[in-house]
């Protein structure tokens, strides 16, 4: 058949990105014996992300003590790729959700970690960093992770501090330039897939913060803390980046590292095959398997399988979506590059019942597809 790539998102909350290759790569083999076979499995920015970029490139795996997100030490880590001069941080890795569990509280968060780590990358000689937004219990505006690069925040008395979601709105003033310093040299690009601002009815607090355990007047005054981050940034920078699309991933630490680091923010996928040189296996590919959790509307814009698919269209390979559960509105993936797609639920049931078969159930849907080409073959 020739070359056969493999490239799937998680199915989230049953199987890693790197299960996913496993069960699909051990099903290809059994039906196409000797055909080359490469594993890329991706990540959303979230928790994984790190362990994804090493296995699709190569690297290793670096552990470092930084700030916890209720600012007590832990042991953190990050990735350096076989390059040696790129880093893979994931904000999860000290500022996630999990980390704080029984104690969420996004007005008490911090993303210092972050900062930390990046310093930790750039004290390792690298130049580039992959910096994934995903998973986080924070809504500090990534001001937490500025304040570790050496940004000075000050109250009205003049009475410096680090800011956490609870008290954005006692910032009188704001001193990016440390920062600038801090990074000189390196190149910060952002994995960020949703296109909300910093504040407002669709900005960071509104939308994610109650997901982080904040109830209706938290997500009031966190809101508003983040309108006067924007408001003081705006004033420091001359330019104003709250309404950037993405400012309000990972409650706002995507206008965080735009306005004090500089950082693009960017398509994940885009990244990840960019990275992966994707382009450059399609070329002798002629298989493509992608997949994800649920396939859906929002799977057209940006994510895993459109990113894959629109590679696949342009290169002429064929792009084949093996998936939890097909949801409305999908459909423009197919004028995208998607050539079909599968579900790999064989019963009405529900999820926290089929999570617990995702894995035999994946096995079957692709034997089944496998079959099928074989046949054809």
């Amino acid at each position: 058949m020739g070359r056969i790539l493999l490239v799937p998102d998680s199915f989230k909350g049953t199987l890693s990105s790197r299960q996913v290759c496993s069960t699909m790569k051990e099903q290809v083999e059994r039906f196409f014996p000797g055909e080359e076979i490469l594993s890329l499995p991706v990540a959303d920015g979230g928790e994984g992300s790190v362990d994804a970029f090493l296995e699709a490139v190569g690297g290793q795996k670096k552990t470092v003590r930084v700030t916890g997100p209720l600012g007590e030490p832990m042991e953190s880590f990050y990735g350096i790729l076989a390059d040696g001069k790129t880093a893979v941080i994931e904000m999860a890795a000290c500022a996630g959700l999990p980390l704080v569990e029984g104690r969420e509280n996004p007005e008490k968060t911090t993303t210092y970690g972050v900062g930390e780590l990046l310093l930790a990358a750039r004290d390792a000689g690298c130049r580039e960093v992959i910096l994934g937004l995903g998973g986080s219990c924070t809504n500090d505006g990534g001001a937490g992770a500025a304040a570790a690069l050496g940004a000075k925040f000050t109250k009205a008395g003049g009475e410096a501090f680090i800011p956490t979601g609870g008290t954005l709105s006692q910032i009188a003033e704001v001193d990016c330039r440390p920062v600038q310093e801090a990074l000189r040299g390196m190149n910060v690009q952002v994995m960020c897939d949703i296109d909300n601002p910093l504040f407002g009815k669709t900005g960071a607090a509104a939308v994610f913060a109650p997901q982080k355990g904040a109830d209706e007047p938290m997500v009031e005054r966190l809101d508003q803390g983040l309108r006067h981050l924007g408001q003081v940034t705006a004033q420091c920078l001359g330019q104003d980046f709250s309404q950037l699309p993405g400012a309000g991933a990972a409650g706002g630490m995507g206008f965080g590292m735009r306005a004090f680091c500089g950082a693009s923010l960017r398509m994940g996928i885009d990244l990840v095959l960019e990275t992966v040189s994707f382009d450059q296996l399609l070329q002798d590919a002629a298989l493509v398997f992608t997949g994800e959790g649920k396939i859906d509307s929002q799977s057209v814009r940006g994510k895993v399988v459109s990113g894959v698919a629109s590679h696949g269209k342009r290169a002429g390979v064929p792009v084949v979506a093996v998936v939890g559960q097909i949801g409305p509105g999908f459909e423009p993936l197919y004028g995208q590059g998607l050539t079909a797609v599968f579900s790999i639920n064989r019963a009405a049931q529900p999820f926290s019942e089929s999570r617990a078969h995702a894995q035999e159930n994946l096995a079957l849907a692709m034997e089944n597809i496998l079959r099928l080409l074989q046949v054809n073959r």
